[in-house]
């Protein structure tokens, strides 16, 4: 034992060239024994957990609709009542974030993710009885806090149970999933009425709690509550029994000795804790301020503003497109490197929604000649002609798709990827509650203003803002977010702290 602790030790405290070599002919020898389809059956149990996530942010779009014209009154949605339809599931997801990070210290990541699948069973319940719109409300509230559980659970789940070979690829199917499920109830939503999509939203959920009996704890949970024999029975499990588990379980134990003990005051002014908390709450900030969920959660109403006749085939197509290019993402992730991603996605994204600002400042003038209103919002009323909409509708339709896309290979994925990996073991759950919080609560702000945004600014002036916010994201990145790719999580939360495993990590970045 002792002697594995050493080799191990050796292994995390290089710190000249020539035992550089050996760390990574090691480690990389390790690797070589990996064998990795037990780790993906553990991933896909974990991400039905995404699926189930994106089918509640997708619901509304093909709901609200329906609800809004349907014969009963006690159900029959008015403006304002749509609009909190849509959002109240941010609040939901910011209490469920905060509730997930205590989950997650105190029963472990496996149970956490089990326990969660039952407030989407129960939502999606109560609004399949819905009789009344305040039960439309507690069964999305219900819905949402699930998904906030699941938005801090599953990264790390699959952050710690992944090897850094394939961390990247793992933790990108968490957004792929996502997008997955949007467009799954995009789908749905033209077949379905809201009663039976509902039905078909609790499928996931129900699969992924019988999936996640059969799968470990994490190593490093199990590590942490001093489980050596169980945490090397997990490691065996998603790494096959060529791979030495205890060479793996010596080297995190090493650097779990250095970041034992728990959360207090004092470790707020450590920079292993306060710089990576930093990090990641700039990046949920960062990620909202790109206006994805205001314009995923709204997407029928803004192709019907830009003159689309076929929005649900519109949003069906803007789905398709995120799902096609975040696989492209994973599958690039461990090769390209999160940081570069994100600055050519925040690239991107600043492009499109600057031109899509222009297409509806240009929509407007076009309208205000004809009509005498230069609003944004009066195009929903008093359409254009359909020789100018055929004029403008391809900067429309391009703008939107290169958004998603550029959202889809950065910006989407990597904030809940570096997320997991850039926290030391005691405060993952408090870090990462922060961070959920972070997102779900701009998530609201966001989704819930984005009428009056623009009713104050127009439609271009509210895309122009968004395209701004992508402006310094792109900044942000490029000063403050280190780089991740192919190192381990301990080597990455060295960076911050500054201790000699920071030597190794820069050797290799």
């Amino acid at each position: 034992m002792i002697e594995i602790q050493n080799e191990s030790r050796r292994l995390l405290d290089t710190e000249d060239g020539e035992e550089e070599t050996g760390v990574r002919s090691d480690q990389d020898a390790y690797l070589d024994k990996v064998k990795n389809e037990k780790l993906f059956l553990a991933s896909f149990a974990a991400v039905l957990g995404p699926l189930s996530f994106g089918f509640v942010l997708g619901y509304s779009s093909p709901a609200i609709p329906e609800l809004s014209t349907i014969t009963d009154p006690r159900l029959r949605l008015d403006d304002d009542e749509a609009s909190w339809f849509g959002s109240i599931v941010t609040i939901g997801a910011a209490i469920g974030g905060l509730l997930g990070g205590w989950m997650v210290d105190k029963i472990g990541r496996k149970l956490s993710l089990m326990f969660c699948s039952i407030p989407y069973i129960f939502g999606f319940t109560i609004i399949i009885a819905a009789q009344n719109v305040w039960m439309l409300y507690l069964g999305r509230v219900l819905t949402g806090l699930a998904s906030g559980v699941t938005s801090l659970v599953v990264p790390l789940y699959i952050s710690e149970i992944a090897h850094e070979r394939v961390r990247g690829t793992l933790g990108s199917c968490v957004q792929l999933m996502v997008v997955t499920g949007i467009m799954g109830a995009y789908i749905a939503g033209m077949f379905l009425d809201w009663r039976w999509l509902a039905i078909c939203c609790s499928i996931p959920p129900t699969v992924m709690m019988v999936f996640m009996c059969f799968m470990p704890e994490t190593p490093r949970f199990l590590l942490s509550q001093g489980k050596r024999r169980e945490a090397e029975e997990a490691l065996r499990f998603l790494r096959g029994p060529d791979a030495p588990a205890e060479w793996e379980c010596a080297r995190i134990e090493d650097t779990s000795d250095d970041q034992g003990g728990s959360l207090g005051m004092a470790d707020l002014k450590d920079p292993g804790v306060y710089k990576p908390l930093g990090v990641g709450i700039m990046l949920m900030l960062f990620q909202q301020l790109t206006g994805i969920n205001a314009i995923m959660f709204y997407a029928e109403t803004i192709f019907e503003e830009a003159h689309f006749k076929n929005s649900n085939v519109a949003t069906v197509v803007v789905a398709a497109t995120q799902v096609v290019f975040t696989a492209v993402a994973a599958l690039v992730m461990d090769r390209a490197g999160r940081k570069l991603l994100l600055i050519l996605s925040g690239v991107s994204m600043c492009l499109s929604t600057a031109a899509f600002g222009v297409y509806f400042n240009l929509s407007s003038e076009t309208h205000g000649n004809h009509h005498g209103n230069s609003s944004g919002l009066g195009l929903v009323e008093s359409p254009l002609s359909d020789d100018h909409v055929a004029e403008l509708s391809w900067l429309a339709l391009a703008s939107m798709g290169f958004f998603i896309t550029g959202f889809s290979l950065g910006w989407g994925p990597i904030p809940w990827l570096v997320m997991s990996e850039i926290f030391p073991s005691r405060v993952k759950g408090f870090a990462s509650s922060v961070c959920v919080l972070t997102n779900w609560g701009s998530a609201f702000i966001i989704t819930k203003t984005f009428q009056d945004l623009m009713d104050l600014l127009t439609s271009a002036g509210t895309f122009w803002l968004f395209s701004g916010c992508c402006a310094l994201n792109i900044v942000f990145t490029i000063i403050f977010v280190p780089e991740t790719k192919g190192k381990t999580l301990e080597q990455i939360q060295a960076r911050f702290k500054g201790t000699p495993e920071q030597l190794s990590y820069n050797r290799q970045t």
